[in-house]
């Protein structure tokens, strides 16, 4: 006759103690505590199912209470009296359980997100996983993608565009491409961002602040070789002007991109916007510059090392920051604006040609046979724009007689 076993109190199982090795504390009908040398307290209960030993795992206490793995045990009992193997149920209950995590919608919108980062950008790719973190995950980052219908996602771009319109829109683009990706591997059979065309205002863009009167550029200019902050700094908005770059691939500049001797800057293709490689010609000015800046952080990664950490490149506000400290305010000039500024004044100006220009602002457009742009498109003319450019802001801070944009109207 089998020995009768002693059901456990919540207080045993309260007070059960590690020891050197692990034990069992039996409460009857297969089901026990297992108390491991760590400290854990494990339920586990044995049964047997074909002939053949088996073992089921209900959780750790606290979290499952004695109540609660004794009535586990119970609907254990309950499928092998039906000839039913528990533990085939509780795999099948875990693999449906693995698959719907799979299939939120978080983790589908992560997955298209790592799929796509490689056309994109790091700053956007940054940007947009912030924009689904903050605005998107919290609502509907754990339902099933498959559940997920129009009137919610409506929901959330119109709680987006309460704080900002545009933001709500890329957020719009996004959840397109994340339920087209999503369609496209089976997980769903419509896309329930298909047609939100008329959901929210269309966004009435404006140009990037920045100067283009030559009046309005020498005070800048001046400004900015007076600046009293950081030298590091001064360095990037020195430079900003003269090679008029995108404000991330300035600050994300490492020195081994370099070639002072041959007067050019190599970006890489992962660091560029449209992923092409791109080549900088650098004048004097530049170089004198580099120079300088070389002597500080020429040891490390970037020309523009983050002061808090010199393994990380300098902060994406830290130009705008500066500006705003020199008493320039977000609707006189960004650092986005030198762009804009040098587009307009070498045209307007100094008369160089919209292909020259374009191919330096590293933007794609083909050129008049029909072909795209490359890093050296055009290079004889942009090495001369690059020099006559620099020359030309040097002489606006030293007052020389210069060429407005009216005058040139005018002729």
């Amino acid at each position: 006759m089998p020995k009768r076993i002693q059901p456990l109190s919540e207080l045993q199982v309260k007070n059960a103690k590690p020891k050197e090795k692990d034990y069992k504390l039996a409460d009857g009908g297969g089901l026990y505590l297992l108390v491991t040398p760590t400290g854990g307290k494990l339920w586990r209960c044995d049964y047997r199912y074909n002939d053949k030993r088996r073992t089921l795992a209900f959780g750790s206490y606290p979290s499952i209470t004695l109540a609660e793995a004794r009535q586990r045990r119970e609907d254990a009992r309950k499928l092998l009296a039906n000839g039913v193997d528990p533990g085939e149920i509780k795999k099948a209950q875990k693999a449906v359980q693995v698959e719907a995590a799979a299939n939120t919608f978080e983790a589908i919108a992560r997955d298209w997100h790592a799929n796509s980062k490689p056309d994109w950008s790091d700053n956007h790719a940054e940007r947009l996983l912030k924009r689904l973190e903050q605005d998107v995950f919290p609502f509907i980052g754990n339902k099933p993608i498959a559940d997920i219908k129009t009137p919610e996602i409506v929901e959330i771009l119109k709680r987006v565009a309460t704080r900002t319109l545009e933001t709500s829109h890329r957020i719009k683009t996004a959840f397109y491409h994340i339920f087209h990706y999503a369609k496209l591997h089976g997980k769903i059979e419509n896309n329930p961002a298909a047609d939100l065309r008329k959901i929210l205002p269309t966004v009435k863009y404006t140009h990037m602040a920045a100067p283009t009167d030559p009046k309005e550029v020498t005070p800048l200019l001046r400004a900015i070789d007076g600046f009293e902050g950081s030298f590091i700094v001064k360095c990037a908005l020195q430079l900003a002007p003269l090679v008029f770059v995108r404000p991330g691939e300035l600050r994300k500049a490492e020195w081994s991109e370099f070639d002072l001797d041959a007067a050019t800057w190599n970006i890489p293709a992962e660091k560029m916007k449209m992923r092409q490689p791109h080549l900088v010609p650098l004048s004097r000015q530049v170089v004198a510059i580099l120079k300088e800046l070389h002597l500080l952080t020429g040891h490390g990664r970037y020309l523009f090392p983050c002061h808090r950490s010199p393994l990380r490149c300098m902060s994406e506000n830290t130009v705008n920051a500066s500006l705003r400290r020199m008493g320039f305010d977000k609707t006189e000039i960004t650092g986005h604006g030198f762009r804009a500024m040098a587009r307009t004044m070498l045209h307007e100006i100094l008369q160089f040609t919209p292909d020259a220009i374009e191919a330096q602002l590293a933007h794609a457009v083909p050129d008049r046979l029909g072909r795209a742009y490359n890093r050296t498109s055009h290079l004889a003319e942009r090495k001369k724009m690059m020099q006559q450019w620099a020359d030309y802001l040097d002489g606006l801070k030293a007052g020389a007689k210069v060429i407005q944009l009216s005058d040139r109207a005018s002729r």
